[in-house]
Formats: C-alpha cells, sequence, structure tokens
C-alpha cells in the first residue's frame, strides 16, 4: 500500500481539493445533501477547487451524492476502494435536504442496484487469510463479537448479526464460511471486516479489538453503535487520499478535509488544514486544525463559503501570497465557541503530534466569530 506522502505546508497556501466524509459531516441526519451544501461545492468548483468524498460507504451507497456538480471520485470503504462517479446519475435530486422524504427514499436493500454502482478504479483488499486469523483472534478475545464482511459487490453477514437492509442481497453464515477461499463470493475481493458487539461501549469495542491483533489490519470505527471496521494493513482514508492527490501532483498543503469520526483522524492528521464538525467525536475534535458547525447546520458549506471568500479578499502589500490562513501582525486567531459564541485561548491538540496550520484552531475558519 501506497504510504502517505507528507511535506509541509504553507499556512497561507491556496487549497486545490476539499476532502470531505460524508455522514456525520457533508450529509444532514436524513442522509441528504443540503442545497447550501450543493451550492458552495459548485461555488469551490468553479474556483478549481475539486471535491473528492473519503468515507466508510461502500460504492452502492454513494447516491447520497448524486445530486453534486462536478464529481470525480470518492474514496469507499475507509481508503479500500476508488469509485468514478463521473458517470453517476443525478436522479430527480433524491439527495437534496429540501425536498419531501418521498423523494429521497433509498433503492430497496440500502443502495443503489448493481448496474447503477459507481465502478471501482482501485482496490486494496484485505486477503482472506488476514481476515480469517482476525476473525479467530477476535472471536476467542470478544465474546459476544459478531461478523460481517463487505465484498466489492456487497455485504454478507452471519446470522447474528443485526442488519439495518433486510432487502439487500447477501450470503448468510457463519464467518468461516463467508471467508472460505472455495465459497460462493471468493472471487470477489473483501474491502473490510466488520465486527459488531451488542452490549460493549463502542470505544472500548475499538480498542480491545485492536489490543487483541495488532498488525492484523487496520481498526477504526464510524458508527455510534460498537462497529468496528477492520481494513488491509496499511490502509486508512489518509494513504488513499495521499496517493490520489500525489498523482495529481498535490500535497498535504493543497487539501482542506473535514470530518467528524475516529476512522477521519488520519485524514484529519495528513491534510493541511483540518475542520472538525461541531457533532464529532472528541478525538477529532481535539485533532483538527480548525472547527465548524455541525453536519446539521451546513458546517461543511460554511467553512467553505468562509475559505472562497477569504481567496476572494484582496491582500495589503506586503502581506505574504494570497489564500487562505494568513494571519494580520502575526496575530494568532482564537477559538470561538458555535455555541456560546464566546472566545477562548487556543487548545493545545491531543498528544497526536498533529501540527496545527496557521498557528491555532479556528472556528468556521474565522478569527473571533462564526459564519
Amino acid at each position: 500500500m501506497t504510504e502517505t506522502h507528507r511535506v509541509r505546508p504553507h499556512p497561507e497556501h491556496r487549497p486545490r481539493l476539499i476532502a470531505t466524509d460524508l455522514d456525520g459531516t457533508l450529509l444532514a441526519d436524513d442522509r441528504t445533501v443540503s442545497r447550501r451544501t450543493l451550492d458552495a461545492l459548485a461555488a469551490a468548483s468553479d474556483a478549481g477547487i475539486e471535491t473528492v468524498f473519503v468515507t466508510g460507504r461502500p460504492a452502492r451507497w454513494l447516491e447520497v451524492v448524486s445530486a453534486v456538480r462536478d464529481r470525480t471520485v470518492a474514496i469507499c470503504a475507509n481508503g479500500a476502494a476508488v469509485a468514478d462517479l463521473t458517470a453517476l446519475g443525478s436522479p430527480a435530486g433524491d439527495t437534496v435536504s429540501d425536498l419531501g422524504a418521498a423523494d429521497r427514499a433509498p433503492v430497496a436493500g440500502g443502495g443503489l442496484p448493481p448496474s447503477a454502482t459507481p465502478p471501482l478504479i482501485e482496490v486494496h483488499q484485505l486477503r482472506p487469510a488476514d481476515a480469517r486469523a482476525l476473525a479467530a483472534v477476535l472471536r476467542g478475545a470478544v465474546p459476544g463479537i459478531t461478523f460481517a464482511v463487505e465484498r466489492t459487490t456487497g455485504m454478507h453477514y452471519e446470522p447474528d448479526y443485526p442488519t439495518y437492509f433486510p432487502g439487500a442481497v447477501a450470503g448468510v453464515a457463519p464467518i468461516e464460511k463467508l471467508l472460505d477461499d472455495t465459497g460462493e463470493f471468493a472471487d470477489q475481493p473483501i474491502i473490510k471486516l466488520l465486527a459488531r458487539h451488542s452490549a460493549m461501549d463502542p470505544d472500548r469495542l475499538l480498542a480491545a479489538t485492536r489490543a487483541a491483533a495488532p498488525g492484523l489490519g487496520e481498526f477504526t470505527r464510524s458508527s455510534a453503535s460498537a462497529l468496528v471496521e477492520i481494513s488491509a494493513r496499511g490502509v486508512s482514508k489518509a494513504t488513499t487520499l495521499s496517493a490520489y492527490c500525489a498523482r495529481r501532483g498535490l500535497g498535504p498543503q493543497d487539501v482542506v478535509a473535514f470530518g467528524d469520526m475516529p476512522n477521519d483522524l488520519e485524514m484529519l492528521a495528513w491534510a493541511g488544514r483540518s475542520y472538525a464538525m461541531a457533532n464529532a467525536h472528541p478525538d477529532v475534535l481535539a485533532a483538527a486544525t480548525h472547527r465548524t458547525a455541525a453536519n446539521t447546520e451546513d458546517g461543511v458549506a460554511r467553512a467553505v463559503e468562509r475559505l472562497l471568500a477569504d481567496l476572494a479578499r484582496p491582500v495589503p502589500a506586503g502581506a505574504g501570497p494570497a489564500g487562505i490562513g494568513a494571519l494580520a501582525g502575526g496575530r494568532r486567531p482564537e477559538l470561538v465557541d458555535l455555541d456560546q459564541r464566546r472566545c477562548r485561548g487556543r487548545r493545545e491538540p491531543a498528544p497526536r503530534a498533529r501540527r496545527p496550520v496557521g498557528g491555532s484552531q479556528v472556528a468556521d475558519g474565522v478569527p473571533g466569530g462564526a459564519a
């Protein structure tokens, strides 16, 4: 797997790519994209800034972005696959949140039909032998754990695994059979092993699985429930995004990233400028260089609008190159609490060796105020 490509970002560098998570970040809680967000991303595209969706979702669940203009790719399954969105249809705006609920109904089975699923142009599979080893170790270490297997063409799960899309075509069998090299689905690459527990705290389950099987895969979580998502070793949102950018001559200094959950941490740490949503996990709030409003309050759109406004603002003579994050007179902005509208002194990130951009965390990128 390609390693992340890192260079030191310039705090005033003009962004060239927006990398955004979907659930809990770009999408509202009803899994739709607001009109304001659509307009903000279209304006970014007009300014020469590409948007890449970086999600834990599989490709068949990308109908939620079908109304976004100028789509290019989506990095799916926490970096395990890249989907080409250029041919994804735009069905009657069914993912725009100002339409009625009937217009937003998902495809039966929880995603796009196979014929409409965007094609994968890159896959980083979890080897079946590694998946079997993971399942065996975790079954012994965490009593009550159940498994599902996400392959490139669908999800397959154990009989006791809770399902949310009963209409989906899937294999249902013990994990050993689902991972058998001679099984019905053996020719379909594995992109994630999912481990769920009905009673454990989500963060405790993540910690327990990491401790039980170090080195066998990459462990993360994005759900409010106790669900751990396991990819192949060295595969994360950050590694695949980094490789995608490198092929286009872009580095972290060119990227603005948005996220809300632990599966976004590596991406937020890699990007030159990172935003945690107000609804984000505490670890994400501590790791990001900036904050913005919640996903239910168009947080991504608000930050993008501010970035574009900053880019359009004339730069005084001697102030340095035009771009985001310029600090007048070397003064550091303060962190703004979006709820209480009160300024606080800069808080250092948690010990993730995260390098702040522009010297501080800023809500919506606005020193002393929120957009």
